[in-house]
């Protein structure tokens, strides 16, 4: 017979709790206790959101937990995890550009290495039955140690939202900075920093920048001279700026700052999520934004015609599949596979002139580039015989013509 969460939580001598410090993670703390938990364990995967780990630890083990984690990821999180969506090109919905969905795995990585350490096999996380990290976390955990139970407090226990949650911590002396009338609620990573709730839950409503925006600068009050930036990328991957050799995390903070500076990376949409509602988001992504648009401009003129046009349909089903959560299987591999050897000839530099929340090519350089101006200019040349396209043509469109001729003869 399976056991009951609340079963599982008294048969467990330690918890393990991805903790973030928020209103949710930290209520949960003392409700675990409360509830049969003996030892609760927090660990923080810091993709460069935490700005102060002594504070979070302080925090934790106030609200009763036994040990705390703050787990340092960001070069991992950049140069395997974010900079391989790059190459991807993965937009979800052509437009969100996966910074949480793309953390997640990563996170849950960290989680079931503190698990084994600790002896635990038992993982708690604060998301929502609504929303869509509970399914990343729990298929990746799975994927990584299918022997651990994973616990989700908001599907099973009494409290039914956060009204209710305040009063618990407020009952029970749990402090909290969150103030429900004027914070949304945010996830943040060195890739993006996302915003929902309050007036956003209501696509009706333009999104309050004054309010909502923390990295970029509105793009009316934005310099009025534009900037170019230049990226360097070696086999579709981003290397430097500006001339610049730069470790990837240097590389995406210093992006960050000059495209937010310019109000790049705004999105703000409304996207479908896995388990089947609309959900209205906005989100900063200033760093990502500039390399994608680099990226493609690079792809254009390095990447043979056939495996490029693929490869923008591939991007649909990689976005898809992240979004999911199914960073963790066969198919992904299979996918970088391809996306790998489609790289192979993506170094050069792209040039990017940055204005207002507008990005323009402002010069594309490349190693081997595919683009050769004898071939494309109008002006005369010597290496195409445009007479060549009248049998092309003949050909090309033969079938068009033995359908149209066999229809009209019915």
């Amino acid at each position: 017979m399976l056991k009951s969460e609340y079963e599982i939580l008294k048969d467990a001598n330690k918890v393990i709790l991805a903790y973030s410090g928020g209103l949710d993670t930290s209520v949960m703390v003392t409700w675990l206790k409360e509830n049969g938990a003996k030892e609760v364990i927090c660990v923080s995967g810091d993709l460069g959101q935490v700005k102060d780990p002594k504070a979070l630890e302080e925090k934790a083990l106030a609200s009763g937990a036994s040990k705390f984690y703050n787990i340092k990821m960001e070069k991992e999180f950049i140069e395997d995890y974010a900079f391989k969506i790059v190459k991807a090109g993965a937009k979800y919905e052509n437009v969100y550009l996966l910074g949480t969905a793309i953390a997640r795995p990563l996170i849950a990585k960290a989680l079931v290495d503190v698990a084994k350490k600790e002896g635990s096999d038992v993982i708690v996380h604060g998301c929502t039955g609504k929303g869509n990290d509970q399914i990343r976390f729990e298929t990746s955990i799975m994927s990584l140690a299918p022997e651990i139970k994973v616990l989700a407090p908001w599907r099973f226990w009494d409290i039914k939202g956060r009204s209710e949650e305040e009063a618990y911590a407020k009952s029970h002396n749990i402090p909290l900075v969150y103030k429900k009338e004027e914070d949304y609620s945010m996830d943040e990573n060195i890739w993006h920093l996302s915003h929902e709730g309050l007036d956003l839950e209501d696509p009706r409503n333009a999104a309050n920048l004054d309010k909502v925006l923390q990295w970029i600068t509105k793009p009316e009050d934005a310099p009025n001279e534009p900037e170019i930036v230049e990226v360097i990328f070696e086999k579709g991957v981003p290397v430097g700026i500006n001339g610049e050799k730069m470790q990837a995390v240097d590389l995406v903070k210093k992006l960050n700052v000059i495209a937010g500076k310019h109000g790049i990376g705004i999105d703000d949409m409304v996207e479908s999520r896995m388990v089947g509602m609309k959900s209205r988001g906005v989100y900063e992504n200033p760093a990502a934004s500039v390399l994608y648009f680099a990226h493609e401009k690079l792809e254009s003129v390095t990447m043979h015609p056939d495996a490029l046009q693929y490869k923008q349909k591939m991007a649909l089903d990689y976005a898809k599949l992240v979004y999911a959560g199914k960073w963790m299987t066969p198919l992904r591999e299979a996918m970088d596979a391809f996306i790998d050897v489609s790289q192979e000839n993506v170094t050069g530099s792209v040039k990017v002139k940055l204005y207002k929340g507008s990005m323009q090519p402002a010069g594309i350089q490349a190693k081997n580039s595919l683009y050769l101006e004898e071939y494309a200019t109008f002006e005369e040349d010597d290496v195409y015989n445009q007479s060549d396209a009248t049998g092309f043509i003949n050909l090309f469109a033969l079938s068009s013509k033995i359908y149209s001729q066999a229809v009209k003869e019915k």
